[in-house]
């Protein structure tokens, strides 16, 4: 548990009216025989960063219980699921089971769940969970120009993509959210303090990412000091991190359908992107669009089909 420090009171306080004063240390002695120098208080610098030490762990766990308040109920329907439809003795067979098989798709644990959750289960005694399944060539990523990439492996192609918005609009600091229940999630992120991450792990709106998934096209944010599309707080933590203006660019599929949000962000305000700029980030926003859209289908479709053996084989 963190302790808030206790900010010791002026040298000179003195006993409440009607209480006896203290009996007087021996010169160079308090009473309780500490030296006047072990008695001092901290420089008021002192006490300011351990305030803001607190301030900053504080702040850690309520975004790390936010994180489990969001997955928790999730991860424990599709523990339920999984127990009644492979009768497991108790729900911490099921998370094993999902944590392996998230694991070797290489995706979270919680895109899992939901899927379990979602789609609907196996017929009795079926070997496959879906029958007849389509597969589907990985759309192509020449556009991210990264060179061979590994299209299931989700945390190389999102890094790949951010990589190429920061190369384009020429800065160090992004951030790659995905669509989750209606709700943009931080998935990737670079050149970015964990205060900001922290208060930016799961968005509904007030940003200028919600506007363009939203609205499903390119938003500029000249000056974030003074544009009025954002909140005192959320102004606050943007401008903290290092950030004077922004661009966010929607990932959208051959269905028009927002798949997530991939943002610059830069140290200087924004002049705006020439055309060539603009046409290559819309490039990058269709294909990442195109590649979440494939990976949800197939690579998330084939990991639930890897967490139907594994639930099936004898253990």
């Amino acid at each position: 548990m963190t302790t808030v420090p206790t900010v010791p009171p002026p040298p000179d306080e003195q006993p409440a009216s009607g209480q006896p004063a203290p009996e007087q240390p021996a010169s160079g002695q308090s009473a309780s025989g500490q030296s006047a120098s072990e008695q001092r208080p901290a420089p008021p610098g002192d006490e300011t960063e351990q305030l803001r030490a607190t301030a900053e762990e504080l702040r850690k766990q309520v975004s790390e219980l936010e994180v489990q308040a969001r997955a928790r109920p999730r991860i424990a329907l599709a523990e339920g699921i999984l127990v009644e439809r492979y009768r497991l003795k108790e729900p911490r067979e099921a998370f094993a089971l999902m944590r392996q098989a998230s694991q070797r798709a290489n995706i979270k644990l919680h895109q899992l769940a939901a899927a379990v959750a979602r789609v609907p289960g196996p017929a009795p005694g079926a070997e496959a969970w879906l029958s007849r399944r389509p597969q589907h060539p990985a759309p192509s990523l020449s556009t991210l120009e990264a060179g061979t990439l590994d299209a299931a492996n989700q945390g190389e192609v999102l890094g790949a993509a951010l990589r190429r918005v920061l190369t384009v609009t020429g800065t160090d600091m992004g951030n790659v959210q995905l669509v989750e229940d209606n709700v943009l999630r931080m998935a990737k992120h670079a050149g970015l303090p964990r205060h900001f991450t922290d208060y930016f792990a799961f968005v509904e709106g007030n940003t200028a990412c919600s506007r363009a998934a939203a609205a499903s096209h390119q938003v500029t944010v000249r000056e974030i000091a003074s544009s009025p599309g954002f909140d005192d707080e959320t102004r606050r933590v943007i401008l903290t991190s290092g950030s004077r203006a922004c661009h966010s660019i929607p990932l959208v599929d051959d269905q028009d359908t927002v798949r997530g949000v991939i943002s610059s962000h830069h140290a200087r305000p924004l002049a705006g992107f020439t055309q060539a700029q603009l046409r290559a980030l819309h490039a990058t926003g269709r294909t990442m669009g195109d590649w979440i859209k494939w990976h949800q289908d197939t690579v998330l479709m084939d990991a639930l089909e890897d967490l139907h053996r594994l639930a099936l084989t004898p253990r």
